[in-house]
């Protein structure tokens, strides 16, 4: 099959590798042992150096806040002693002083903001980093990312909850007046309202009396979402903004006597 295969190919890569995969396979085999040199040896690691080395200095720092606490609460260990030394090494602090537990509450609070200022390096660059792979990500696939977005589903695991309370709970929502139903009772009542504009409307007058179609010109253009929002001026989109702006107009509707005037 290579023999066919190398006959038919043009392309370099593909029989270089070929090749390459066929010589590691026979040198498995026979038990002979490769030379490394001069090619990579492995798959470089996502994370940076520079974070490992920043994750290595918190759990560091940790460790050294925990013996400190330790040696400020009394415990005169060996092990902890020597550290706290380590931790004061280069200074003029000595461990016999009087003021040493202010010398050790300083020290702490320093190592504290340290790590938190480390931390709030790496959450910059995992933001950063996460907002960069979804932006390729959403150019590329759009339905990936949305899928990698969506929460995991939770599965609990205590007791099950009483079904005399959730259909206690559900027909709650479902009342007259509360929940669901008000919601429905209001949208209800604004489309009744705009059948009722719509047809006044339909009723009017002659398009040839001046006083209606200059009240037509008021009351079918269409108004600004500043007006209604206070937001930047423009028409309004079908939707909720044009409901509203409806259910608006009916309120400041003339009486049909004086549009007959």
């Amino acid at each position: 099959m290579l023999v066919t295969y190398l006959e038919a190919s043009r392309d370099l890569c593909e029989t270089d590798s070929i090749l390459f995969g066929a010589a590691l396979a026979v040198c498995r085999i026979i038990g002979a042992k490769v030379s490394t040199a001069g090619r990579a040896t492995g798959h470089s690691s996502a994370i940076p150096a520079w974070r490992t080395r920043i994750e290595e200095r918190i759990a560091k720092a940790r460790a050294l806040i925990g013996r400190l606490i330790c040696f400020r609460s009394g415990n005169n260990r060996p092990r902890i002693v020597r550290t706290v030394r380590m931790a004061f090494a280069g200074t003029n602090v000595s461990l016999s002083q009087p003021d040493i537990t202010q010398k050790l509450t300083e020290r702490i609070d320093d190592l504290k903001q340290r790590i938190a200022a480390w931390g709030k390096r790496i959450r910059r660059y995992t933001e950063r980093s996460t907002r960069f792979n979804q932006n390729c990500l959403f150019q590329s696939d759009q339905k990936r990312l949305y899928k990698s977005l969506e929460r995991p589903i939770v599965s609990g695991t205590g007791p099950a909850p009483n079904q005399a309370d959730m259909v206690a709970f559900w027909r709650s929502l479902c009342r007259p007046g509360t929940g669901i139903r008000a919601y429905e009772e209001y949208i209800g009542r604004g489309d009744c309202e705009n059948a009722q504009y719509a047809s006044r409307k339909s009723t009017a007058t002659s398009p040839h009396s001046p006083k209606q179609a200059e009240s037509g010109c008021r009351e079918g253009s269409e108004p600004n979402a500043g007006d209604l929002f206070g937001s930047q001026p423009g028409p309004l989109r079908d939707g909720l903004n044009s409901f509203y702006g409806k259910y608006r107009e009916v309120d400041t509707v003339q009486p049909e006597s004086s549009l007959l005037e």
